[in-house]
């Protein structure tokens, strides 16, 4: 006797908006599903010329969790394959694992294809690298608190701040002078640079930079509140520094290290 129709559901990271930041796995992926399901405010169109013909599409701001999971349902029921569209990357603010936990609960097959974050498009279309040697080997993605979701103790963005690392914030564009407040708070300078981004990689795209001294005006200047993200931090403008990985001391498998050049890193504390 055939075995019954299971279905499978494939959670495709979308990237922050240009199609054609879809990885070659998500592609195939939307290309395979006979149901697709996507997020029309958050998703450039352009990923949907992967589906194929017939695919049946359907935009995911109009339903409820209910809704999407009596699609998933039916998936399981009719052997369908069906990918659900996740702007970013799936792992990140997602609402996925609610999704995967009920599709676990019901019986369903799942898959999880990342994609490419905001925080790192936004940094490539700044052309900064956000751990900079000796300044910032760290980077905090975070959200600021008081909005729809709680944050949990300890993750409020001032304790964060104190770490005076990179920061990539997310969510927070419509309470802006709360964000400047958190940020001087926990011990960054009024002159830390940082990163606007409005729509990053969208044809409508902002790319500002300010400081945090001027980070509400900003926001408010070209009046954002949503689609919003902030990279705040030293790396931001540092220079003159350079990664130990490739300095004529250093060694690995690979190479031999310069015995001159390896004394003078030692002298300087590093690991060579």
């Amino acid at each position: 006797m055939a075995d019954a129709p299971t279905g499978k559901v494939t959670f495709v990271g979308a990237g922050p908006g240009a199609a054609d930041l879809l990885t070659f796995r998500a592609a195939r992926a939307i290309a395979e599903a006979d149901i697709v399901i996507w997020a029309a405010s958050l998703v450039q169109e352009e990923v949907l010329q992967h589906a194929r013909e017939g695919a049946e599409i359907l935009d995911s701001a109009t339903m409820s969790l209910e809704d999407v999971m009596a699609v998933y349902e039916r998936a399981l029921a009719e052997g369908l394959r069906v990918a659900r569209i996740h702007s970013g990357d799936p792992a990140l603010w997602g609402g996925t694992q609610e999704q995967l936990d009920r599709c676990a609960r019901i019986g369903i097959g799942t898959e999880v294809i990342p994609g490419v974050s905001a925080f790192s498009a936004v940094a490539a279309l700044a052309q900064r690298e956000l751990t900079i040697p000796e300044v910032a080997q760290s980077v905090v993605l975070t959200r600021l608190g008081g909005g729809k979701t709680p944050m949990p103790p300890g993750e409020e963005v001032r304790e964060f701040a104190k770490h005076g690392t990179t920061m990539a914030i997310f969510l927070s564009a419509a309470r802006s002078g709360q964000l400047v407040r958190e940020l001087l708070e926990g011990g960054y300078p009024t002159g830390t640079p940082v990163v606007v981004a409005y729509q990053a990689t969208w044809p409508e795209e902002l790319i500002v930079r300010c400081t945090i001294e001027t980070l509400e005006e900003t926001v408010k200047e070209h009046k954002l509140w949503k689609h919003t993200l902030f990279l705040v931090g030293p790396a931001l403008d540092a220079e003159g520094t350079r990664s130990h990985l490739y300095h004529p001391g250093h060694f690995h498998g690979y190479r031999k290290a310069d015995p001159e050049a390896r004394r003078a890193l030692r002298s300087r504390g590093a690991s060579t």
